[in-house]
């Protein structure tokens, strides 16, 4: 490893799995303590040093973070003291390569910790005074940009964390996470980081000449490796098979799910506040458990999963509440459906009950529930994780499966498939009108429900009126 420009020999490199909310969001988890991994010393770099992705792997990927440094030994410091011992923050980017990820089982030491995957500079800032909004450019494109206020953990928090169990030597560096936007680069591709408007951490993409020599795990790509390589883990609905959605019944899906072997999608026994909005986007998962007073205690006040989870949705999501169909006591109020509609939620389903059930008759935000209770959540649950899979009226639901309300209930359809359902449901309800003007006009079902051959022309050539 050669000398680094601004003179750093860290003894260590500290990185955060999941650290800005953006990030969380797309990953459809947010943790509640700061998770960690370790790259060797001999991963750092600097600008202008190529990323070499070996010949043969395809998942590289960039991470455009901001690196702190520690400037003085941190043991046992507190949060107030922290950035005391920090001698500046950087630009950097934790660069992988997710065809070796599955060989690592966690710990990301063949995939993001070879020579030259760490680049870090070229300038240190206060992090007291300086701009700290982190962006990255992938040639010459703004891929990146998220202010430090978007950090689920700060500096501090960091520093006072790890040098309780962790001595911090100067020189050693922590990887602050990294925002939305993260992706696949391939050779050729230049990355640029910067935090705020300083000078650019520039570092091109090559490929090796030689694969990996054996012995040794050979590149594989798993699908769940590419999904998190190319950041994509919670999918976006299409334009057109949202307009789809938003067109057909609940009914119609349940048979185009049934006819895929799907039977247990429709949410049981949930009715709407508003039968007249209709409701389409992407899970955005909450989970109770049954209360313990000790557990409530210590998970129950504050900034609680409830309260997380209502604050971290984003645009399009459904606020999905898992009560095990607990109906003894309220799991939402109209305060926090509102703030969720504010941060662009198009949805709350729960399978237990709300809490100031008319107001939701006055808000723009489609809900569907068990029922009403006055009683606040702590007299039957924990608030406990988001995030995860969750079981909500009889239903098997995980971040980023789609939901579909109208009048009649929910129905969850797995993305994988939700652009055919879409389509093919559409091409359903436009026969079944078809046929309801036939029957109206007095004909008989036989041949006609489902569409058969007599009548097939006669569909082909009508103009949908």
């Amino acid at each position: 490893m050669s000398a680094h420009p601004l003179g750093l020999q860290p003894s260590k490199i500290i990185a955060v799995h999941l650290n800005y909310r953006s990030r969380a969001a797309e990953r459809g988890r947010f943790p509640e303590e700061p998770s960690y991994f370790v790259k060797p010393p001999s991963s750092l770099s600097h600008t202008g040093a190529d990323l070499v992705r070996p010949k043969g792997t395809v998942l590289s990927a960039f991470e455009g973070e901001i690196a702190v440094v520690i400037g003085k030994r941190a043991k046992n410091v507190s949060r107030a003291q922290a950035l005391d011992h920090v001698k500046g923050v950087a630009a950097a980017n934790d660069f992988g390569v997710h065809d070796l990820r599955y060989a690592d089982r966690g710990s990301n030491l063949r995939s993001k910790g070879a020579d030259g995957y760490t680049p870090v500079g070229p300038v240190l800032l206060d992090p007291r005074t300086a701009d700290l909004t982190l962006r990255t450019w992938v040639n010459g494109v703004l891929v990146q940009e998220a202010k430090v206020d978007d950090l689920l953990f700060d500096f501090a928090y960091l520093i006072a964390d790890l040098s309780r169990t962790i001595t911090l030597e100067p020189d050693d560096i922590i990887l602050c996470g990294t925002p939305t936007g993260a992706t696949v680069v391939e050779p050729g591709d230049v990355v640029e980081v910067a935090v705020g408007d300083t000078e650019r951490l520039v570092n091109t993409v090559v490929e090796a000449e030689n694969e990996l020599p054996k012995p040794g795990a050979r590149p594989q790509v798993t699908p769940t490796d590419r999904s998190i390589a190319y950041g994509n883990d919670v999918p976006a609905i299409k334009p057109e098979t949202e307009a789809a959605l938003r067109q057909v019944s609940t009914a119609t899906l349940s048979s185009q799910l049934r006819k895929r072997g799907l039977n247990h999608t429709f949410l049981n026994g949930l009715a709407p506040a508003r039968p007249d909005l209709r409701m389409v986007g992407t899970a955005h998962t909450l989970r109770y458990l049954p209360l313990r007073e000790d557990m409530f205690d210590q998970r129950g006040g504050g900034m609680n999963a409830q309260k997380r989870a209502v604050e971290a949705i984003g645009g399009g999501q459904v606020l999905v509440i898992d009560c095990r169909d607990e109906h003894g006591a309220g799991t939402i109020g109209d305060i926090l459906a509102l703030r969720a509609a504010r941060r662009g939620a198009v949805g709350i389903v729960t399978d237990g009950c709300l809490r100031d059930s008319p107001s939701f008759r006055e808000l723009e935000i489609p809900t569907y529930s068990a029922g009403a209770h006055a009683a606040v959540l702590g007299r039957k649950h924990v608030p406990w994780e988001i995030g995860v899979d969750v079981a909500c009226a009889g239903v098997l639901v995980r971040p980023g499966d789609v939901l579909v309300g109208d009048g009649e209930g929910v129905i969850l359809i797995p993305p994988a498939i939700v652009d055919e359902v879409a389509a093919d449901a559409l091409e359903m309800e436009r026969q079944e009108k078809f046929i309801l003007a036939r029957v109206d006009e007095g004909e008989s079902v036989d041949g006609l429900y489902p569409l058969g051959p007599r009548w097939r022309e006669a569909y082909d050539n009508w103009d949908g009126q």
